[in-house]
């Protein structure tokens, strides 16, 4: 796997704020000709270092706009109670991200449903059903300041 040059570099920063750019555009923003501008995205797929092309769509519109963070305790460590829990986590599509961390309690867990109606119901009918969970303690987002999947490209 060939490490990053500053025109790769360049090129992940732009496809990440434009991921619909063709590729005639994005070689005359990366100072390239098209060909090996073409070239160089696909070896950056191919690597690994661009995972996918996504839309990002409107929480509100989607009617998705009730955001909620969880963390989660469960009553043992083990690896068949994690291996459970997460693919419990991986069936309920409102779990939007999950996050296995140190600490305090063992997973931090994005939510995103209609309304605290449609949260409560989530926790009663399919959250609660979930075997090893010790206790949760949930936070409602009142204002989301910044919602970004952009990241700072390396410098080297």
């Amino acid at each position: 796997m060939k490490p990053l040059d500053k025109i790769d570099r360049k090129i992940l920063h732009v496809l990440q704020k434009n991921g619909r750019m063709f590729n005639v555009d994005l070689s005359k923003q990366v100072n390239l000709s098209p060909t090996p501008c073409l070239d160089r995205v696909r070896r950056l797929e191919r690597d690994g270092y661009i995972e996918g092309y996504h839309a990002k769509l409107n929480a509100e519109k989607m009617k998705v706009s009730f955001l909620t963070f969880m963390t989660v305790s469960l009553d043992q460590t083990n690896e068949g109670v994690f291996e459970g829990f997460k693919t419990a986590i991986e069936n309920i599509d409102e779990i939007v991200e999950c996050h296995m961390v140190g600490g305090g309690f063992d997973y931090l867990i994005k939510i995103r449903t209609e309304s605290m109606a449609a949260y409560r119901q989530l926790m009663g009918e399919r959250f609660s059903e979930i075997p090893g969970i010790a206790s949760t303690n949930s936070y409602f987002v009142m204002e989301e300041i910044k919602n970004t999947r952009f990241y700072k490209i390396p410098e080297t």
